[in-house]
């Protein structure tokens, strides 16, 4: 599996400005990380559009809010845990529960935040935003969905959360390839264990079931793209054919991915169920390959929860 030879920001602010192109609704919120966000961009086409309130979080999502209300859509920008937790009662009540159309993008998900450390490396913007109601939450894996995703983000009625890396993402889809927002795709199927992954952890998967299938087992590979709302269907119709599933995440496995899954299961399929994600840590400083290592996060640690999931159906 190789890298895509551009950073997905790059992607992002492409159809970003495609999108403005079309609808002159559209209009960005900043807060002093335009550099970082790749967003400059955009200011250079639309710098009437373009709105910089500074490291001023709270104050984006209120402003935002506001422009929705007057009917704009409006896309904030910034970190992932300055686009959740510091701003959660903004987004619960100025954007939610008015029901408002505001899309909230969150760069360097997880592990990916990389040299910012601990302080800019949220492990529980999922599991955030996840309570709040009528909240979409999407993570891209490469480029291609994401430009197949960013019209439906544009075109949904009700907030979104991007959370979005930053960097180069392994590419895993084909440019023009169709994805729905909601739904999960089966990227390979398989019989004896499924794992459902999201974000830099599906091309893990990926790897995890080749490392599986030289021992003689069959995975199925879902690509949980949409965190919530859940596809449960999907997982359902999944776990019916293999018996047991492994959620892998670039997140904590407390109240996200894992969680919603063993939500659904608990109640639909009582089936054995493993999760590998970071196991109540805060981040730490280090490269994306290192804290993956150190968190359980690789390959090998979703081809381990694949074998103790088959054990415990057995």
């Amino acid at each position: 599996m190789e890298l895509e030879n551009r950073w997905l920001r790059e992607t992002y602010v492409d159809e970003l400005i495609r999108a403005a192109q079309k609808d002159e609704r559209i209009v960005i919120l900043e807060a002093d990380l335009m550099k970082a966000a790749g967003t400059g961009r955009f200011r250079e086409q639309f710098p009437e559009r373009t709105f910089n309130v500074g490291i001023a979080e709270a104050n984006m999502i209120g402003c935002a809010a506001g422009m929705s209300a007057m009917g704009k859509i409006p896309f904030t920008h910034t970190f992932t845990p300055f686009s959740t937790r510091r701003v959660c009662d903004q987004v619960t009540l100025s954007v939610a529960y008015a029901g408002l159309n505001v899309k909230i993008m969150g760069s360097d998900p997880g592990v990916t935040a990389e040299l910012n450390g601990g302080t800019h490396m949220s492990m529980e913007d999922v599991a955030v935003m996840r309570n709040i109601p009528g909240m979409t939450i999407f993570e891209p894996t490469d480029s291609a969905q994401l430009r197949a995703a960013f019209p439906q983000i544009t075109a949904h009625p009700g907030p979104v959360y991007i959370r979005l890396l930053r960097r180069a993402a392994v590419k895993l889809f084909e440019d023009g390839c169709e994805f729905t927002l909601g739904k999960g795709i089966c990227m390979r199927e398989g019989r004896d264990v499924t794992i459902a992954a999201s974000g830099i952890m599906t091309a893990e998967a990926a790897e995890a079931a080749r490392m599986l299938e030289e021992e003689g087992i069959s995975a199925e590979i879902l690509n949980i793209h949409t965190i919530k709302p859940l596809d449960e269907e999907l997982i359902i119709k999944s776990v019916s054919k293999t018996g047991c599933i492994v959620t892998a995440e670039n997140h904590s496995i407390l109240n996200g991915l894992g969680s919603a899954v063993a939500e659904c299961l608990s109640e639909k399929l009582p089936s054995p169920l493993r999760r590998v994600g970071v196991a109540d840590h805060f981040g730490e400083v280090g490269s994306t390959e290192y804290l993956k290592e150190k968190y359980g996060l690789k390959a090998k640690d979703i081809a381990a929860a694949a074998r103790s999931a088959i054990a415990a159906k057995q």
